[in-house]
């Protein structure tokens, strides 16, 4: 008997569904469980855990009051929440090497990489100084007032993230303003323009110690941050920097596959082995 027309494509769609069911809802998820419990990945595909958190997931080693602890290596900075390393709010700040004056609301990412830099460089006792940041922390930038609006002499000139003493005096022989609150000289005309300053090409605190991961869960730091810390560890915890540096070996992973990216440093393991957990 001949089954109506309606009827067979409804058995179809219906015979169609569950053989995909039984695909995709059941044998595909399965088959990555098995995948994950091979052996070299069971670890991470259950997380990693430790008694102290993932290591696969970035942590702060900060006090009550978001200060480092000293007798521990500092993980990157972090966008990923309100206090960072928000695994319900992974996010990157969204902002890029445009972003470099302050607005009202925000701190530009040049400023934030400035401070935290002076900051890095307070706490280990180097040099923090960067290209395009001020001595005190802010982003080195100034509006400047041409008199035929982008050509011709200079006729003004605004330090945009300073609204005290501007971090330059004189500018093409125009005496520097400090910014007021609430003004925005961009938009009154003035041409944004970094000052690079005297700082070393090449700053001795490295760029992954001062720049948020793209996740804002980064767990590793790159080798250079890692031996940056060394010395200071070594103070607090009464160690020769010779231990330190041989811990730091030891957690460090290489390039994946060998060849993409760079080594780094899983900072909650080393952590881990400092207290000898």
């Amino acid at each position: 008997m001949r089954l109506p027309a309606w009827l067979s494509q409804h058995i179809a769609a219906l015979r169609a569904l569950l053989v995909l069911t039984v695909l995709l809802g059941l044998a595909y998820p399965l088959a990555f469980v098995a995948v994950g419990h091979l052996p070299g990945l069971s670890g991470k595909a259950n997380g990693s855990l430790t008694s102290a958190g993932s290591t696969l997931i970035g942590q702060s080693f900060t006090d009550a009051d978001g200060n480092p602890v000293p007798k521990y290596f500092q993980s990157r900075p972090s966008a990923a929440g309100a206090d960072g390393y928000d695994p319900t709010a992974t996010a990157a700040s969204n902002l890029g090497p445009e972003s470099v004056v302050d607005t009202a609301d925000a701190k530009s990412l040049l400023t934030q990489v400035c401070a935290r830099s002076l900051a890095i460089g307070k706490l280990e006792n180097v040099d923090g100084s960067r290209p395009y940041c001020t001595a005190d922390g802010v982003g080195a930038v100034l509006a400047v007032f041409y008199r035929d609006g982008l050509t011709g002499p200079v006729t003004r000139a605004v330090s945009v993230n300073q609204t005290g003493t501007p971090f330059v005096a004189t500018y093409h022989g125009v005496t520097v303003e400090p910014a007021e609150d609430g003004q925005d000289y961009v938009a009154e005309g003035g041409v944004v323009t970094p000052i690079r300053g005297d700082a070393p090409a090449h700053p001795v605190v490295p760029a992954d110690a001062v720049t948020a991961s793209g996740s804002g869960l980064d767990p590793d730091i790159s080798v250079a941050y890692a031996n940056l810390q060394a010395p200071r560890i070594a103070r607090e915890r009464n160690l020769s920097p010779v231990r330190v540096h041989k811990l730091i070996e030891e957690h460090t992973e290489g390039r994946a596959l060998g060849f993409l990216g760079e080594p780094a440093v899983n900072v909650l393991e080393l952590n881990l082995a400092l207290d000898g957990k």
